[in-house]
């Protein structure tokens, strides 16, 4: 076929060839991010709308990067290392990203296990407690409240200068990487639930003391309400500067959040 029509459809199929190799690769790793983003990776957003949200973000990190990712294969089996290595970065960057709400989940386990909340307000089937819910849903809030969730495009689209499309760290570095991010992550949630680890110690040192002087009076229905009591007053006061040392903390990776990958 030659004429107008042919070349009308070879226009066609270079412009489709163009939008799939860069809104395509795009959605590789955006979509694996979005999987596990806080906030916008939660099960309980339905998967239509998570979808849609990867596909409004694909659409402002694509054109950003299209001079960064490289020219569509020509043949199909050539499509499995980009696919691989787009999904494994996705992956990787939205896994430390969920470090940072793991951190307040873990936080609230030890938070509700030293201050005797955990079994008194345990959601049912969930496993985790209520003031981990609690800490979690302020941190989607916070984020939202602070633009945080317009970093993470930030970041998404600075990871294809540090980590190129089609290329992955090397296995040692980015274990490496990921240790570092757990450990500040673990780091963090012990720090955050620190008060209520302090007012657990002191609790049981007392009790211990007080048994030892009168060893016949049943401590245990008058220290556990004073326990509880004593950490819901905590959580009270405590919780809004425990979550802006968390958003700090979040705010501070952001900001760097390549430091280790070359």
């Amino acid at each position: 076929m030659t004429g107008p029509m042919a070349d009308l459809m070879a226009w066609v199929l270079a412009a489709f060839r163009t939008g799939v190799a860069t809104y395509g690769l795009a959605f590789l790793r955006v979509g694996a991010i979005m999987a596990l983003l806080p906030g916008f990776g939660e099960r309980m957003i339905p998967a239509r709308i998570r979808l849609v949200g990867a596909f409004a973000i694909t659409a402002i990190v694509a054109p950003a990067v299209a001079d960064r990712l490289p020219a569509l294969p020509d043949g199909p089996a050539s499509y499995l290392p980009l696919l691989l290595t787009e999904t494994a970065v996705g992956l990787t960057l939205g896994f430390t990203l969920r470090l940072f709400i793991f951190a307040l989940e873990i936080a609230g386990e030890l938070a509700a296990q030293s201050g005797s909340l955990a079994q008194m307000f345990a959601t049912g089937g969930d496993p985790a407690p209520a003031l981990s819910h609690l800490l979690t849903f302020a941190a989607f809030g916070l984020m939202l409240t602070l633009g945080l969730h317009v970093r993470f495009v930030e970041v998404i689209i600075l990871s294809y200068g540090a980590i190129p499309a089609g290329t992955l760290p090397g296995a040692g570095l980015l274990a490496d990487w990921t240790i570092a991010h757990v450990a500040q992550a673990f780091t963090l949630a012990v720090g955050l639930a620190a008060p209520f680890v302090a007012i657990g110690l002191l609790y049981n040192l007392a009790l211990g003391i007080v048994n030892r002087a009168l060893p016949g009076l049943m401590l245990s229905f008058i220290g556990a309400p004073l326990l509880s009591g004593g950490a819901l007053l905590l959580a009270a006061v405590a919780l809004p500067f425990l979550m802006q040392h968390w958003a700090a903390a979040f705010e501070g990776f952001l900001t760097r959040p390549f430091t280790g990958v070359p």
